[in-house]
């Protein structure tokens, strides 16, 4: 389900995101058209993604999720109705590779949270996932990859 867990220390990547605050039975509705509107932001000021798209939260959901969603970039983008400069943080996270589909994550993250309790690593309740496959380019659900980054204390 995930491959084995590193400990990695990150950089900070400049982003372009839009902060959603949603309950999470209805985030599939509301990823879509916030994809859009940071890829033709970028479009419009001349800029494309550099790298995959990703999903930074802010917390652990509860009823809703609180995160930002977006892309990086190579440079500063210019803030556009909803879309915002933001940063993944130069940060230390236990990272994994899930492979499957979306409807898995949660199982994925569940046994990431394993692997850093039986560790006794802190935890911060923030973590981000990066989307390594795109579903329009790949066309079987169980070949997604997703990189999953849980932001760790000291």
């Amino acid at each position: 389900m995930i491959t084995t867990p590193e400990l990695i220390t990150t950089t900070e990547v400049a982003t372009a995101v839009i902060h959603l605050v949603v309950p999470g039975r209805d985030m599939p509705k509301y990823m879509d058209p916030a994809i859009q509107e940071v890829l033709k932001t970028l479009a419009d000021q001349g800029e494309h993604p550099a790298g995959p798209m990703f999903s930074y939260h802010h917390r652990r959901p509860i009823d809703t999720f609180d995160f930002e969603l977006g892309f990086p970039v190579s440079k500063p983008v210019k803030p556009s109705g909803r879309v915002v400069g933001g940063a993944l943080p130069a940060v230390t996270v236990v990272r994994a590779v899930y492979q499957g589909p979306y409807e898995g994550l949660a199982e994925g993250w569940m046994a990431l949270q394993r692997w850093v309790r039986d560790k006794g690593i802190a935890e911060t309740g923030r973590f981000w996932e990066s989307y390594l496959t795109n579903p329009m380019e790949v066309a079987d659900p169980k070949d997604y990859r997703t990189e999953l980054n849980w932001i760790i204390g000291a």
